[in-house]
């Protein structure tokens, strides 16, 4: 699921500058597949910013990280042209700087972070009694000991 459509682009860059940014072909339509990409290249660096503290992706999509999705796809589209567009560079910065504050945790996106370790945590269902190796007695060759270390 992606934080922002194409609609919520639109709503922040006039119709006019998105063909300029996408029409590659010349019929003067934007093309859809070139802003899903910028969507998509904006979403997958939300994601490895929040992967540290949250499951990703985020479901529902918080408010703010729609925001920041649709900050970073514009400078996407204008990164692609290699045109300097100061507001949108702005935006991508001030992005950025907001991702890196909520990965560290100084800024709560209002849910629940994963647990630190998350699901990489080791875990074990061993118990004393199923030990492989023991000290202080001798190896019967069906169990290991460390004694003769």
């Amino acid at each position: 699921m992606a934080y922002c459509i194409e609609d919520d682009i639109k709503k922040q860059l006039p119709e006019n500058k998105l063909i300029e940014l996408t029409d590659d072909n010349g019929d003067g339509v934007a093309d859809t597949g070139v802003v899903d990409k910028a969507i998509a290249d904006a979403d997958a660096e939300i994601d490895t910013y929040l992967s540290g503290r949250y499951t990703v992706p985020l479901s529902p999509v918080p408010p703010i990280i729609n925001k920041v999705s649709v900050d970073i796809s514009i400078w996407n589209l204008f990164s692609r042209r290699q045109v300097a567009d100061e507001v949108a560079k702005e935006r991508y910065r001030a992005a950025v700087d907001l991702l890196k504050l909520i990965a560290k945790g100084d800024v709560s996106l209002g849910i629940v972070p994963e647990p630190a370790g998350g699901e990489q945590q080791i875990k074990t269902s061993r118990v004393k009694t199923d030990r492989t190796f023991t000290i202080g007695q001798r190896s019967t060759n069906e169990t290991g000991s460390l004694d003769n270390y």
